[in-house]
C-alpha cells in the first residue's frame, strides 16, 4: 500500500511539473522572439571576486571538513563568546547575513556558512544528498567542529526549515532558535495541500522538479532572476538595503548554470523525499519566528500554524517586509534578535 501511495504521489508531482515546464517553455519562447537570442543568452564575464566577499569587516574565512562535505564559513567575534550560527536560504550564501555579522560579533562568535551545494562549500551530486536528514546532520557536525556543544541557531528560508528540524531533534545543542520566513516542513506540506493561494505561490517548486530546464532558466539574460528576486518591485527587498553591487555578489557565486543544481536539489529532495517522522519533533527551546508579510513565496498564515511544533513560540510580523527580511528591515530584525536572545 505504501509503495502504491508513493507511486501515485510521484505521478501527480510529475504531471504538475510537466504543466509548469510547458508554461515556462512558452514564456521563454515569447521572450526569445521579443528580445532575441543574443540578449536572452548573454552572460557577463565575472573573473574577479567582488571585494566585499573578502572584506575583513565580516571576519575570517575558513573550512570545516565534515563526514560528507566541506563547508565554507565566515566567522567574526571572540572565540570564547557563545556561538551564533547563521543558516541561509535559497538561492543565497553567507553574504545574506552581512548585516547581522557586523551587529552581533561584539558579543557572540558569529559564524555564517555556505550550506552544502552553495558558494565555496562542497556540491555533492544526486538529489538524495540534499534530503533534510543530511542537512540536519551537517548542522550537528558544524557545531561540534567549531568547538562548541550548543549554539543560538538562526535560519532563513531553507536555513529556517533546517533549524526547525535540528532544534526538534537535538534540543541539547541549541540554546535559542530564531527563524525568519520559514515554516516547519510539516506545516508547509499541510498548508500547501489545503490552501490554493500557497499552491499558486509554490509554482516554482514544481517547476524545479524538471531536470536541467530550471538551471537554464535561472541563468538566462545574465542571471536576470537574481535582479527580480532581490531588486524587483514585487519580489525584491522593499528598502534600499540591498544594492546592485550586492546582487552582483550572488551572480558571481553562480559561475554557470550547473551551480544552480545543488541549491535546486534542496527543493527537489523536499518534494521527492518527504522528511522522516524523527525530524518532526516539537521544539522545546524558545523560538522566535520573524515573518515579513510581503513574501511572494510564502503565505503569512503559515506562521501561526507553526505553534503546533513549538512549546515556546514568539511570532513577530513585519508588515512591509519582503521574504528577505534580514536584508530588508535590518535595524528592526537586529533589534528583535537582541531582545529575544538576551531575555531570561
Amino acid at each position: 500500500m505504501r509503495t502504491l501511495k508513493r507511486g501515485i504521489y510521484s505521478a501527480i508531482l510529475a504531471v504538475i511539473a510537466l504543466v509548469f515546464a510547458i508554461l515556462t517553455l512558452l514564456n521563454l519562447a515569447f521572450i526569445l522572439v521579443k528580445r532575441g537570442p543574443k540578449k536572452m543568452f548573454y552572460k557577463k564575464k565575472r573573473d574577479e571576486e567582488p571585494a566585499c566577499l573578502r572584506d575583513s569587516v565580516y571576519g575570517e574565512h575558513g573550512y570545516l571538513h565534515l563526514e560528507e562535505v566541506r563547508i565554507h564559513y565566515v566567522a567574526s567575534g571572540p572565540a570564547e563568546k557563545p556561538l551564533l550560527l547563521l543558516l541561509h536560504g535559497f538561492p543565497e550564501s553567507w553574504y545574506s547575513w552581512r548585516h547581522q555579522i557586523k551587529e552581533f560579533s561584539k558579543d557572540y562568535r558569529v559564524v555564517a556558512i555556505d550550506m552544502r551545494g552553495y558558494g565555496d562549500s562542497s556540491k555533492p551530486s544526486g538529489i538524495r544528498r540534499y534530503k533534510l536528514e543530511c542537512l540536519v546532520k551537517d548542522v550537528k557536525q558544524i557545531i561540534t567542529a567549531l568547538g562548541y556543544s550548543s549554539c543560538i541557531l538562526v535560519g532563513h528560508d531553507w536555513g529556517g526549515a533546517i533549524s526547525w528540524a535540528f532544534a526538534g531533534c537535538y534540543p541539547e545543542m541549541v540554546d535559542k532558535v530564531i527563524i525568519m520566513n520559514s515554516p516547519h516542513a510539516r506545516v508547509f506540506k499541510k498548508y500547501l495541500q489545503s490552501h490554493l493561494a500557497q499552491f499558486k505561490k509554490s509554482w516554482y517548486m514544481f517547476f524545479f522538479l524538471v531536470p536541467f530546464l530550471p538551471e537554464i532558466y535561472l541563468s538566462l539574460n545574465d542571471y536576470k532572476p537574481f535582479e527580480v528576486m532581490f531588486k524587483g518591485k514585487k519580489n525584491g527587498v522593499r528598502t534600499d538595503a540591498t544594492t546592485t553591487e550586492d546582487v552582483e555578489v550572488y551572480k558571481y557565486l553562480y559561475p554557470n548554470r550547473h551551480a544552480f543544481t545543488g541549491p535546486i536539489n534542496y527543493i527537489r529532495a523536499g518534494l521527492f523525499y518527504p522528511s522522516s517522522s524523527w525530524l518532526s519533533q516539537k521544539v522545546t527551546k524558545p523560538v522566535l519566528l520573524i515573518w515579513g508579510c510581503r513574501d511572494l513565496a510564502l503565505e503569512t498564515g503559515l506562521a501561526d500554524c507553526c505553534k503546533e511544533y513549538a512549546y515556546d513560540l514568539k511570532i513577530e510580523y513585519i508588515k512591509d517586509s519582503s521574504h528577505w527580511v534580514q536584508m530588508d528591515h535590518v535595524e528592526k530584525v537586529n533589534s528583535l534578535m537582541k531582545e529575544f536572545i538576551t531575555a531570561t
